[in-house]
């Protein structure tokens, strides 16, 4: 028995030297938005004051385009995530790519508010800074749900949507990225704020994917850098805390602009029953369902999903 606290004292300091270790390992203070410029925001990548941000964008393609197309990312992305579209459509189009409030390198809003009619107001407030009457507006998940929301509130704003595995409906996911676990967890923000392993960011980004082998090295790093922008983990934190599922469901059929449909037969975040319920609720829209792909089809798979909204858009 004389020798139990010797094993107990031996036991605490192993506890100590692990902890430490893990605190080594993912120690992640945040990281001013200067220190990001220069990776993830070159030419044509500009800044404007909105809203007491500095909104990140980027703003390509034909200036002569009476509808531009807005592209609004999901949570914990950017807008780099539809560069493969916006390749492709600013040859025909004035194409417009943002990060989101509490996202990308525009970081947190001032107020606090990542609710969805809050970032519906974000993006009238854009168009009426870029000076924009009528847009077509395409969003992924969170960006999806953005947009039928705008469309809904302001559809005189708002001439056709493009939903890529939206939000919106009361979901029952199959699988949800750690990242996500985690964020929706109060009590752990103290400690997420400063610790923030990279292979938790890869993880959560394999697992939205439906090859995660497409999965690249400097993919996880733009996802892991972007989401160490000073006040970026508060905000998403705060974001999940202020968004209720399914809060505003019962307006999908409410929305009234020709809408294209795409989604991943292999998302597991928000699975493909609810790509059948947005075709189902708004009336005329079209559905285009990618067998292979996951939750982010647009950044999967950019060549195959932007040839469907090309067609979509000539034949309306």
């Amino acid at each position: 028995m004389k020798h139990i606290p010797r094993i107990a004292a031996g036991i605490g300091v192993l506890l100590l030297v692990a902890a430490a270790a893990l605190v080594a390992f993912a120690w992640a203070p945040d990281r001013p938005p200067e220190a990001l410029v220069s990776r993830w925001a070159p030419p044509p990548s500009r800044f404007i004051a909105l809203g007491g941000m500095q909104v990140h964008l980027r703003d390509e393609g034909a200036r002569d385009d009476p509808e531009p197309i807005v592209l609004l990312h999901g949570t914990s992305a950017s807008l780099h995530t539809w560069e493969g579209w916006v390749r492709v459509l600013k040859a025909g189009h004035r194409v417009i790519s943002v990060d989101l409030p509490g996202f990308g390198l525009t970081g947190p809003a001032p107020d606090g508010r990542y609710d969805i009619a809050a970032y519906a107001r974000f993006v009238v407030d854009l168009l009426d800074a870029l000076q924009v009457q009528r847009a077509v507006l395409a969003g992924n998940s969170l960006g999806g749900y953005v947009a039928w929301k705008t469309g809904v509130d302001h559809p005189q704003r708002v001439s056709r949507l493009i939903l890529v595995d939206a939000a919106g409906y009361a979901f029952a996911p199959e699988s949800v990225p750690l990242g996500f676990r985690l964020a929706q967890s109060p009590a752990l923000a103290p400690l997420m704020a400063h610790l923030l392993p990279r292979g938790m960011i890869e993880s959560s980004v394999r697992n939205v994917y439906g090859d995660p082998s497409r999965v690249t090295a400097e993919l996880v790093d733009r996802y892991y850098e972007l989401t160490l922008r000073a006040g970026n983990r508060a905000a998403l934190f705060a974001r999940f805390g202020q968004t209720r599922s399914g809060e505003f469901e019962r307006q999908v059929v409410q929305v009234k602009q020709p809408t294209l449909i795409l989604w991943g037969g292999r998302d597991r975040l928000i699975p493909p029953e609810y790509a059948r319920r947005f075709r189902q609720d708004i009336a005329g829209s079209t559905l285009v369902m990618f067998d292979a792909l996951g939750h982010v089809p647009q950044e999967e798979d950019p060549a195959a999903t932007v040839a469907a909204v090309r067609t979509f858009l000539d034949r309306h």
